[in-house]
């Protein structure tokens, strides 16, 4: 894991992207329209993937109905390209699906916009076209954030403000890559929803309660009742008397969870002015990466 420490603004990556693409209303920055126009067109036997492109499958259907659409109004949207380090031509930074879809559409030329990026900027665009898909699952999105925080510096405000999401939506899908690694993978497959595991956050035992929720078909809502202090997520039933924390100290929890990665509680008296702070970790790695965090701090 590589994190820059002094960087205040945004990657060049992130910053050129989001001055080439700005979003029309209505639309995330990866639909909408150019500024301006493509620097060129370039033929598409002179474009090439890059090679190390975290996207690796492409859906038949979206690709067919991509094609469709190009046939009939052509490619609305350029691709970023940047002179292919490998020989002549250009290499494809974001837009591989517009250019698949291109060749099986019969069109010859796409329109392309020309930027000197390297090999990290390229990597910081690829992710973040990545989490503009509508179908990544929300432990992917979340991941992908997680990913362009550690490895350039990226803070959830500029997230936000590059993809056209608010804080809250960014904070709360980090939050979510604290849950134990079997509620992530009902969330990757479906079983549970984004709204069941931001329930689960702050619950002592989010395995039990998402077993649960899968078991008996509950909805957010129910989680929700059975995820608050002093509810039995159980089946022998009977409260716990656990005081319920305030709404800052529950933020503090989110806000910490979501910067770690990792489930952080709080717990503080009143009436001393102390009290607990409590990390969890999954594995040795994790607390290795623990410790690197609050080194690199």
């Amino acid at each position: 894991m590589v994190v820059k420490k002094d960087r205040k603004g945004l990657g060049r990556g992130l910053s050129a992207l989001m001055a080439d693409i700005q979003p029309s209303e209505g639309a995330t920055p990866a639909e909408a329209a150019p500024q301006g126009f493509a620097d060129r067109n370039a033929p598409v036997e002179q474009l090439f993937p890059n090679p190390d492109q975290p996207r690796r499958s492409f859906s038949e259907d979206a690709l067919e109905e991509l094609a469709a659409s190009i046939r009939e109004k052509g490619v609305i949207q350029p691709l970023i390209v940047r002179p292919n380090p490998r020989g002549d031509g250009y290499q494809i930074v974001a837009g591989e699906r517009r250019w698949r879809a291109a060749q099986r559409a019969q069109v010859h030329e796409v329109p392309v916009i020309v930027r000197d990026f390297d090999d990290t900027e390229v990597l910081e665009v690829a992710i973040i076209e990545n989490i503009q898909r509508s179908d990544l699952n929300p432990i992917e999105e979340a991941q992908g954030y997680r990913q362009l925080m550690d490895r350039f510096g990226h803070t959830q405000e500029q997230l936000a403000t590059a993809m056209g999401k608010s804080r809250s939506h960014i904070a709360n899908l980090m939050r979510l890559l604290g849950l134990p690694e079997d509620v992530l993978e009902m969330l990757r497959d479906g079983r549970l929803t984004a709204g069941h595991a931001r329930a689960l956050v702050t619950t002592s035992d989010p395995s039990a309660l998402a077993r649960q929720a899968v078991a008996r078909g509950l909805s957010v809502r129910e989680v929700e009742k059975l995820a608050k202090p002093g509810q039995d997520s159980g089946s022998s039933g009977g409260a716990r008397s656990v005081p319920e924390k305030d709404a800052d100290t529950r933020a503090l929890e989110g806000d910490l969870s979501a910067a770690l990665g990792m489930p952080v509680a709080i717990s503080h008296d009143q009436k001393t002015g102390g009290g607990k702070l409590i990390i969890k970790y999954k594995d040795l790695e994790g607390l290795d990466d623990l410790i690197r965090r609050l080194n690199a701090g």
